[in-house]
């Protein structure tokens, strides 16, 4: 196979994210990584770099919409300067109960997921919108749909069924999982000693936790939204739906129509709940760590709900895979934050899951088990744009 660049885009509510790779057979090397941030505030801000860091776009512009963003990229990588992509591939995070697989994208296809924005509503409307564009701002550029939900449809049908009437099921309601591309991506860096029993953390600003089997994922804590699970930046994670019920009928006594009671309660959890929620103060780990120190109670409050809540999933994972070889952290918070990791494995001693403090305090890929841990716990970084570049080859070579 002759040398070609693969564009990789992930959008976000407020930016655009977007690196471009050289491939080859078995080649796989970076040449760009960029993003436009800032859209639709007075902070625009536009930026390419190479893989040694060195800025070759670094400009303020007005961003007053997507459509304006995503021009500026597309402009740039269609200029002399940049070699213009010959595959794109999208990351998506949820293509809905008929679209399952990462494939090619067609107009068809969007209309499709579209379906489902339902499901992942704070992603999914901005996805579907950059695919649209792409495929015109790229024309005869062959575009790839890389799904989230990817890596989780190995699960059983038992994890996945929902407890509701079956009337609701038949709508695709059910467990999806997200973070896949993350899940698969450490997958792909533990080639070829992948562990049998094996547990991954994501934490981030989203956050998730997986039980994966012989490199397949057994379960997931995300359920039919990236809201479910774990608590995160700002989302609940799993609650009680009489919780819900309680919050939507004191909008509703305000609230003129049933859709926007509906609206407001999506805000409530999937924005303003969660670590922010609990510490009425940021649902960034490094404010609340800093406001610990501080003697923020609030701030402590909503760091011991998260270490507790991880802690919790770990304990069941490791039964439902019947044991455990290893224990790995990914995600900003995973990789970064050395209290969170000490903090979720204390007490899990019994399990064999025991930390050794100095290898512990690392920042970035590291072993961070004692030698005397029956139990191998690893910080691994995801790859996810190489994920997402590995299977627009396959794609393409299919």
């Amino acid at each position: 196979m002759a040398l070609l660049p693969v564009l990789v885009l992930n959008s976000g509510s407020s930016s655009i994210k977007f690196s471009v790779y050289e491939t080859g057979n078995s080649e796989r090397h970076r040449l760009y990584e960029g993003a436009v941030d800032g859209i639709a505030t007075d902070q625009g801000k536009f930026w390419i770099k190479d893989v040694d860091g060195k800025k070759l776009v670094d400009a303020t512009p007005a961003l007053p919409n997507r459509s304006v963003a995503f021009k500026l990229v597309a402009d740039a990588l269609n200029s002399e300067d940049f070699p213009s992509p010959k595959a794109i591939g999208h990351r998506m995070v949820c293509g809905g109960p008929t679209v399952q697989d990462n494939q090619l994208i067609t107009p068809a296809l969007i209309d499709e997921m579209e379906k489902y924005t339902a499901f992942a509503p704070l992603h999914t409307p901005i996805a579907i919108y950059i695919m649209r564009e792409a495929l015109k701002l790229f024309p005869g550029t062959p575009n790839f749909a890389i799904l989230d939900t990817y890596f989780h449809r190995t699960m059983p049908e038992v994890v996945t069924h929902m407890p509701i009437p079956e009337e609701y099921s038949a709508m695709g309601v059910r467990r999806y999982g997200y973070h896949g591309i993350s899940y698969e991506s450490i997958i792909y860096q533990l080639q070829p000693n992948i562990p049998e029993k094996l547990i991954v953390a994501h934490l981030g600003n989203g956050a998730s936790i997986s039980a994966i089997r012989n490199g397949e994922c057994l379960d997931t804590s995300m359920g039919l939204t990236p809201t479910g699970g774990i608590i995160s930046g700002t989302r609940t994670g799993d609650i009680d739906p009489g919780i819900l019920l309680f919050i939507l009928r004191k909008i509703a006594e305000n609230t003129e129509s049933a859709t926007a009671a509906a609206d407001q309660l999506e805000t409530v959890v999937s924005k303003r709940a969660g670590l922010l929620g609990v510490s009425e103060l940021s649902n960034d780990m490094r404010d609340l760590r800093e406001a610990i120190k501080q003697g923020n109670a609030k701030a402590r409050l909503a760091v011991d709900k998260f270490t507790w809540t991880i802690a919790k999933w770990i304990g069941s994972y490791v039964a439902e895979l019947g044991g455990l070889d290893m224990m790995v952290f990914t995600g900003g918070i995973g990789e970064n934050d050395i209290d969170s990791r000490a903090e979720i494995c204390a007490g899990l001693s019994a399990l064999g899951i025991v930390l050794d403090a100095e290898r512990n305090n690392v920042r970035g890929a590291a072993t961070i088990s004692a030698k005397n841990s029956p139990i191998t716990v690893r910080v691994i970084p995801p790859a996810e744009d190489l994920i997402i570049v590995n299977h627009v080859l396959r794609l393409l070579g299919a």
